[in-house]
């Protein structure tokens, strides 16, 4: 309001003194306070320590996820490994074979012949 009383208009001019001002006051430290943000600091301070908290914890959460990930890609590895390992025992512990390959190795071992003695106290 001006002298008269009545609301004075806006101006384009206007912008370059409320920047002028702002800008004394942010130097002066002033700024928060022209704002009338002074009650409200404890409040801005706790929702800016709250966005920080849901950011780490946000981060620790994909960093969990991505173990996981890599840990289910692991176990896939292992159980195709482990599968062809029981494959091949399976194919070498038959019998016939073992017998077969014992008799092209040259050995004299073969098929008992008689049951196994069983030793006693």
């Amino acid at each position: 309001m001006n002298e008269e009383g009545t609301v004075r208009k806006w101006k384009v001019s206007d912008i370059g003194v409320f920047l002028k001002n702002s800008f004394l006051a942010i130097i002066r430290g002033q700024f928060l306070m022209r704002l009338r943000v002074d009650k409200y600091f404890i409040h801005i301070v706790y929702a800016f320590f709250l966005m920080a908290m849901l950011i780490l914890i946000s981060l620790g959460v994909e960093g969990s996820l991505n173990r996981v990930e890599e840990n289910k890609r692991t176990l896939k590895e292992l159980q195709t490994i482990w599968s062809d390992r029981t494959f091949e025992a399976a194919g070498r512990s038959s019998r016939a074979s073992v017998e077969l390959r014992l008799k092209e190795m040259g050995s004299k071992v073969g098929e008992p012949t008689r049951s196994a003695t069983v030793l006693k106290k």
